[in-house]
């Protein structure tokens, strides 16, 4: 017989929240049966209202809260409830590292049931705000109005924003000027629904170190009216501009960028750095969106190597060869694989700039050419793997087992994915030494983790 449902929707309840989500939702429960919160934050009372009802859980809708968390604050963006973009803005943020650290640790014991880990406390930054280097931002027109923002939490709906406190503030600039440009010469809007209009997304990248500006502007055509008026007044505005680009897609799909460029300012890129080294980053680069927070990851990732300059090294899912290219500095030789073209590409040309010679960049899925060198005799002192929310393929995690390197850095920005590949590799001979979370991205939820595993040299340790 089911057991009956303690709740009914739309009735109110005072519940004590006991627990977290990943998405940072207060968890409570009413006679064993759980209720979803979002904005109740840990050791809070509050009240809330039933807005939906399922089987197991219900989601609630916070009222009031009876009592507060010593780390509940007032949000600084009026846009918190609309945008979605933020999700711990009302956590003050010595809070915000804290529940990251709980959020990895609550995962490796849940999911990887990893017991007594060395879980470090999460490294945060002096100044979390305007951090990120890279923005993307969706137009859409709605009534004749015309937006420019970020979706809302769940939908393709645009929210119009003037101002990101979590952006570089270049980006409001940027935006400031496009606005009025697309509105003074009635620029068309593209409709995802017909697939007709010009201007689809906007991107605007910013180099830490360098100051170089890139606006990117996605339409579905292959030119835009007045483009010369548009760099002109770009130019006279925008310290710090270097290049500005048309990105062509004239796809119905989601996916933001085409693969074709049209440069009209510039050369179509721009430089920054992390560490010493000297990054070239085009319109399509993966370039990490926090430079100040991955230095502080990759510094980590290289003391967790414990290079003495006889290793070989193969850099999994290398992206455009950051971390290989940081490992270079201590090891004889690194291998860097990674599965999209443009990115090997940027990689080889960013070891070229550079002057780095001990690397060698391949083109494949990590899980197929990794095991073809191992078949030439080519076995790794150190792993080092930075995948996709995803986490690693099996058939990678494999072939890594078989290769038995003394120690494995495992970078993650996924604290689920991660546990279940470590319960994977501590039941193959691995044992998880250490973990220190990073806060890549302060107000948000996510959080990135590296961690170290040493061979035990049997199954089961």
């Amino acid at each position: 017989m089911m057991k009956e449902i303690p709740v009914e929707k739309n009735q109110e309840y005072i519940i004590d929240i006991i627990d977290e989500t990943n998405e940072g939702m207060g968890v409570g429960k009413i006679e064993g049966y759980t209720v979803f919160v979002d904005g109740a934050l840990l050791g809070e009372k509050v009240r809330i209202k039933i807005v939906k009802v399922l089987t197991s859980y219900s989601y609630g809708k916070l009222l009031e809260v009876i009592e507060k968390s010593p780390y509940r604050t007032q949000p600084q963006c009026p846009m918190i409830k609309r945008c979605g973009g933020c999700q711990l803005q009302h956590i003050d943020y010595e809070g915000q590292l804290q529940y990251k650290t709980r959020i990895v640790k609550n995962a490796l014991e849940r999911i990887g049931r990893l017991k007594d880990i060395l879980i470090h406390d999460t490294i945060g930054m002096k100044e979390p705000w305007y951090y990120r280097n890279k923005a993307q931002f969706p137009v859409q027109e709605k009534d004749g109005k015309l937006l420019i923002g970020f979706f809302a939490p769940r939908t393709h709906e645009v929210v119009n924003i003037d101002k990101c406190l979590i952006q570089d503030k270049v980006s409001d600039e940027v935006l400031k000027i496009l606005r009025n440009f697309i509105t003074k010469h009635d620029i068309s809007i593209y409709d995802e629904n017909t697939g007709k209009g010009l201007i689809r997304h906007i991107m605007i990248r910013k180099g830490y170190k360098t100051g170089e500006v890139m606006v990117c502007i996605i339409i579905n055509g292959e030119r835009i009216s007045y483009q010369d008026e548009l760099v002109d007044t770009l130019k006279k505005n925008i310290d710090g501009l270097k290049t500005v680009v048309l990105n062509v897609n004239k796809k119905m799909t989601n996916v933001i960028m085409g693969e074709k460029n049209k440069v009209l300012y510039g050369e179509g890129y721009i430089y920054d750095y992390i560490g010493d080294f000297k990054f070239k980053i085009s319109p399509l680069s993966f370039f990490q969106v926090n430079p100040v927070q991955t230095e502080v990851l990759y510094n980590k990732a290289l003391e967790y190597a414990n290079l003495t300059g006889e290793e070989t090294v193969i850099d999994a899912y290398c992206g455009i060869g950051t971390i290989s290219l940081f490992m270079s500095q201590k090891a004889k030789y690194v291998y860097g694989v990674e599965v999209v073209g443009q990115a090997i590409e940027d990689a080889r040309e960013n070891a070229r700039i550079n002057g780095v010679t001990n690397v060698e960049f391949i083109l494949g899925e990590s899980e197929t050419v990794i095991p073809k060198l191992y078949e030439q005799g080519i076995k790794a002192d150190v792993i080092v793997v930075d995948p996709p929310r995803k986490g690693c393929d099996e058939k990678l995690l494999e072939t890594i087992i078989n290769m038995a390197p003394k120690r494995i850095v495992y970078v993650s920005c996924n604290p689920a994915t991660l546990a279940r590949d470590l319960k994977y590799m501590v039941s193959n001979g691995y044992e998880v030494k250490e973990v220190q979370p990073v806060d890549q991205f302060p107000q948000t939820v996510h959080v990135e983790s590296i961690i170290l595993m040493t061979y035990c040299g049997s199954k089961g340790k």
